[in-house]
C-alpha cells in the first residue's frame, strides 16, 4: 500500500498577488510592509498566530511579528547530487528588498553598481523577463527618489545611458519579429520612456538665502576634515576644480597619504615606495598604486550584502538575518568548540551577479 504524504520535493507554494504580479508569500514575507493588504489577509499561519500572542502578551497581531522579519534569502553555493540548487535573481531581489534599499542612503551606491552592471554587460537582455520587469520597476523607483531628493543626480544619468543597449536589443528581429514578447518590450518601452523623462526633469537649484551656512562660509579647517573623508579620487578633482579653496586644500600631501593609507596595505605600499619615505609625492604614489593594484571594492559602499558562512544566507549587515548559529543551541555550542562562529564574508555587486546563472 502506497504512503501518502506531502512530497518533501514540492510541499507546494502559497501564492499571493500584488501590484507587480503573482509573487510566492513566503518570498514576500520579509517585504511585508510594502504590501500592507497582503497582511491583512486570513490565511495566516496558526503556530505565528500563537507564537506572537506568547511572545508579545496578544497586543500585537501577525502582522508586526512578520514585517520585523529582516530582508534576507538563502543560497545554493555548490550543487551536488543530493543538493541541485538554482539561485534565481528575481526571488533574491525581492527576498533581499532591493526595492526599498534604493531609499536608503548606506545602500543607494550598492543597488546603482548592481543595475549598472546589469545594464552595461546587457545583461539584463538575457534574463528572464520577470526579473527584467522587476530590474526597471526598480530602476524607475531609483529615478523617483533622485528626483524627490535632488540628490545623486549623476548616477540616475549613467544608468539611464546604460538603457540604451535595452533598445538596441528591441529592434533586433528575426523573421521580421522582435525576439521575446512584443508585449514585454512594450512595457519595457514605455517603463525606459518613464526614466529618461524623469531623468532629463531633475533641476538641481542653488538653496536660496535663507539657508544658512553654505559651503563657501564654512571655515577652511572645515573644508579640510571634509576632504579627508572622501575615499574616490574622481571627487577630490571635481571638488578641486569647483573651488579655488577646496583646490588649495585637496593639494595639500596630508589628503592624498590617507587617501594611500585608506585603499592599500603598507605592504603593498612599501613595494612601490620602498625604504626612501622623504619628500613622497602622495598623489604620484596614489595613482601608481591604483594601476597596480585596484582599488578597494568596498570603499564606494556604505553597506554591502555579506555571506552567512554557517547557513550561507545573504543579508545586509546593519539589518541582520535569522541564523541556525543563533536559533540552534547544538550548533552554537559546536561552534563554540571549534574556536567561534566565523564573520560574515562581503559580498560586493560583481560577486552577487556570480550567484546567479547570468
Amino acid at each position: 500500500m502506497p504512503f501518502i504524504s506531502k512530497d518533501w520535493r514540492s510541499p507546494g507554494e502559497e501564492w499571493v498577488k500584488t501590484q507587480e504580479g503573482w509573487e510566492k508569500k513566503k518570498v514576500l514575507e520579509c517585504t511585508m510592509q510594502r504590501y500592507p493588504d497582503i497582511s491583512n489577509s486570513n490565511n495566516i499561519d496558526e503556530k505565528q498566530q500563537k507564537w506572537t500572542q506568547e511572545g508579545e502578551g496578544g497586543d500585537k497581531n501577525t502582522t508586526d511579528t512578520v514585517a520585523r522579519v529582516p530582508p534576507h534569502c538563502h543560497i545554493t553555493i555548490k550543487c551536488t547530487r543530493e543538493i541541485a540548487g538554482f539561485n534565481g535573481l528575481s526571488e533574491a531581489v525581492r527576498r533581499l528588498d532591493f526595492s526599498s534599499a534604493v531609499r536608503d542612503v548606506r545602500r543607494f551606491n550598492y543597488i546603482c553598481a548592481l543595475l549598472e552592471l546589469l545594464l552595461g554587460g546587457q545583461r539584463l537582455t538575457h534574463l528572464p523577463g520577470a526579473a527584467q520587469k522587476l530590474l526597471l520597476s526598480m530602476l524607475e523607483q531609483l529615478a523617483d527618489h533622485v528626483a524627490t531628493s535632488k540628490q545623486n543626480p549623476n548616477a540616475l544619468r549613467a544608468l539611464v545611458g546604460g538603457l540604451a543597449a535595452l533598445r538596441e536589443a528591441e529592434r533586433r528581429a528575426c523573421w521580421g519579429r522582435p525576439l521575446g514578447s512584443r508585449a514585454l518590450w512594450r512595457h519595457h518601452d514605455r517603463a525606459i520612456a518613464r526614466i529618461t523623462r524623469t531623468a532629463q526633469a531633475v533641476r538641481m537649484h542653488e538653496p536660496g538665502p535663507e539657508v544658512v551656512p553654505k559651503l563657501h562660509d564654512l571655515p577652511e579647517e572645515c573644508i579640510r576634515e571634509i576632504m579627508l573623508r572622501i575615499s574616490d579620487h574622481r571627487d577630490l578633482d571635481a571638488a578641486s576644480s569647483a573651488w579655488s579653496v577646496m583646490a588649495s586644500v585637496c593639494s595639500e600631501r596630508r589628503v592624498w597619504r590617507e587617501l594611500v593609507m585608506f585603499h592599500f596595505s603598507q605592504q603593498q605600499i612599501n613595494t612601490v615606495l620602498g625604504k626612501e619615505e622623504k619628500d613622497v609625492d602622495w598623489k604620484k604614489l596614489f595613482h601608481q598604486l591604483r594601476k597596480l593594484y585596484g582599488l578597494r571594492e568596498d570603499a564606494q559602499y556604505a553597506e554591502t550584502l555579506s555571506l552567512c558562512r554557517h547557513c550561507k544566507c545573504l543579508f545586509w549587515r546593519s539589518l541582520g538575518h535569522p541564523c541556525i548559529a543563533d536559533q540552534c543551541p547544538e550548533y552554537r555550542e559546536r561552534l563554540k568548540e571549534a574556536g567561534g562562529p566565523l564573520p560574515p564574508h562581503p559580498v560586493p555587486p560583481a560577486a552577487f551577479l556570480k550567484f546567479f546563472s547570468l
